[in-house]
């Protein structure tokens, strides 16, 4: 009923486009007689092509999954309250991006940095296409700029991990031992006061064949955490054996298999300038504080044409 609800809502979206495409016709045949709809009709065809242009990109997601909600993990990377700062700084730019977007966020869980920022974070994101759209952020990103954290306010390099998955739907079937997963369960992390938790409801879930590691916290009991970071697991786990079938294609064909983890995809330049660059489209702004605010369509747009 889910996956109904969510064709629906495509098929009436592509159809009302369609429908209104033909009223504007309908009125072009007729605006020679009347100069009064010559207006209106522009004004008509620049909404309809503009929200044209903001769907078009879902007919390129042809992906088993791009429809599905999305799973987002950031990592922080090597460099202590300064890398902490800019995991959170990404966290903050994906909440207000999927807020314009009109997706529903939920934080599964958040490790707090030891001064500042966060650790990492795992965001579950509810809406048509987020895995299709949001697949394009996953990767290392580089943020350049005078460290607030140093007094001498000297320029420092920043690195945190973005990862994406899609949230498997109910049809979809992965079977895993319990023999394979060791179950740790611990206290969940707070603000103090009547906010900490006071059991160990927070569950960490290690697949032992793979090592792949989940870890919930922010569910009310440990029954849920230990939901929430089985389905985490399987996505996890899903992706995994994608990424192992598309490496196994890419030998076959003789094609160059890009090591994605080991380089940058896109690079947030706060100090001597502002820019902010894709380094597989090469598509750059000079509004960084735009992006970060989550203006991230031309990245993400660049990339699907990309593909």
């Amino acid at each position: 009923m889910r996956d109904l609800d969510s064709l629906k809502k495509v098929v009436e979206l592509w159809e009302g486009m369609n429908d209104e495409t033909k009223d504007l016709i309908e009125m072009v045949e007729i605006a020679n007689e009347d100069e009064s709809l010559k207006k209106e009709i522009e004004q008509r065809f620049l909404k309809l092509n503009k929200k044209f242009e903001q769907h078009q990109f879902e007919i390129m997601m042809s992906g088993d999954y791009d429809l599905n909600n999305a799973i987002l993990m950031i990592h922080s990377g090597t460099g202590g309250t300064e890398a902490q700062d800019w995991a959170e700084m990404l966290l903050r730019m994906y909440l207000r991006y999927c807020e314009k977007r009109g997706w529903q966020t939920e934080i599964i869980d958040k490790i707090l940095g030891s001064e500042a920022g966060i650790k990492s974070a795992i965001l579950k994101v509810t809406g048509n296409y987020a895995y299709g759209y949001l697949k394009a952020e996953a990767g290392i990103h580089r943020l350049v700029r005078q460290s607030p954290f140093d007094a001498d306010h000297a320029r420092h390099t920043s690195f945190a991990l973005v990862e994406v998955i899609p949230e498997l739907s109910s049809d979809v079937n992965i079977v895993i031992d319990p023999s394979e997963l060791r179950i740790d369960t611990y206290r969940s992390s707070g603000a103090g006061g009547q906010s900490v938790n006071k059991t160990s409801s927070a569950v960490r879930i290690t697949h032992l064949l793979s090592g792949i590691v989940v870890a919930c916290q922010n569910q009310r009991s440990q029954a849920q955490n230990k939901a929430t970071a089985m389905m985490v697991l399987k996505s996890k786990l899903l992706e995994k054996e994608l990424e192992k079938k598309k490496a196994e294609k890419a030998q076959i064909r003789g094609e160059h298999i890009e090591a994605t983890w080991s380089n940058q995809i896109r690079s947030y330049v706060l100090h001597p300038y502002k820019m902010v660059k894709d380094h597989r489209t090469d598509y750059e702004v000079g509004d960084a504080e735009a992006v970060l605010d989550g203006d991230l369509d031309g990245f993400i747009e660049a990339y699907l044409k990309r593909k």
